[in-house]
């Protein structure tokens, strides 16, 4: 069965693996196996150096149900606020792109805490094997711990949107779910979509989803296989698909596509505004 589902990764049709009936998959298997796909690889260029170490936040730590997690923080100067944004990385972990993304959200939500959370335990890749490595060794138990930790540390009633990108867009979507109620708003970034529709059925928020027509992998099949389960699960989704390939506004992509980058975060920003109003 292993070897029937690698090679049909290697074609691109993650949507099979989605809608079979048996040996139900979780979105960290997909993401696993997606991970070692060379192919795959091969759309995420090694970022550039970052030349601007000057962040805004800080690192923080948070419990958890084993070792600690951690998180990038740039809290609000506003203390009566309740209002969250929690941001998911791509598959290169938690680096300086991230939270300079952090830093900027900030600008535009100055009364939200920010914050980016840490899914690889303070490991960061710089090539394409270490992400690889990272991506593909990600633990479901490990990832949940982190995620409910963070929750936790936010607390009960803050109101939640998360944000991501890739490996992050799919955990934004896993994310909200996992907040229930304190979940009012979701973006994810051409990530991996749940496909089991009870679990859909959690969400509390709708969700704004930006795709790449030229997308071999979260592909048009994906695609439609999402936006069908979200109508079932009666739910409300969003999809902006743009002329672009996969990772196309990876903020840390040396040939992310500026204009269509910026359009999207056009959309997701008024799109955030609106939760928070």
């Amino acid at each position: 069965m292993k070897k029937i589902l690698l090679s049909l990764v290697l074609l691109g049709n993650i949507a099979w693996a989605q809608t079979k009936s048996c040996c139900q998959m979780t979105v960290t298997d997909q993401n696993n196996t997606l991970a070692m796909n060379d192919n795959f690889a091969q759309t995420h260029l090694v970022p550039a150096p970052y030349d601007n170490p000057n962040h805004t936040g800080k690192m923080i730590e948070f419990d958890t149900r084993s070792e600690k997690g951690s998180a990038y923080l740039v809290k609000t100067s506003n203390q009566k606020s309740n209002n969250v944004i929690i941001i998911f990385h791509e598959w290169w972990g938690l680096n300086d792109y991230i939270k300079q993304e952090a830093d900027e959200y900030a600008k535009d939500f100055p009364d939200a805490d920010i914050y980016a959370i840490d899914l690889y335990d303070k490991k960061v890749a710089f090539s394409v094997e270490t992400a690889q490595k990272y991506m593909s060794g990600l633990n479901q138990e490990r990832l949940n711990e982190i995620i409910y930790g963070l929750l936790k540390r936010i607390g009960p009633e803050k109101k939640i949107v998360t944000l991501g990108w890739c490996l992050g867009g799919a955990w934004s979507l896993q994310a909200s779910m996992m907040a229930t109620r304190q979940a009012i708003g979701c973006v994810m970034y051409y990530g991996m979509p749940e496909s089991d529709i009870n679990r859909l059925k959690m969400l509390n928020c709708d969700v704004l989803g930006i795709f790449a027509n030229e997308d071999q992998f979260i592909n048009a099949e994906v695609v439609n296989s999402f936006e069908e389960n979200m109508r079932k699960a009666d739910k409300k989704l969003t999809v902006f698909k743009y002329p672009a390939d996969h990772a196309f506004a990876n903020p840390s992509n040396p040939k992310h596509n500026k204009e269509l980058s910026a359009e999207a975060r056009s959309n997701v920003v008024e799109y955030m505004k609106a939760k928070f109003k």
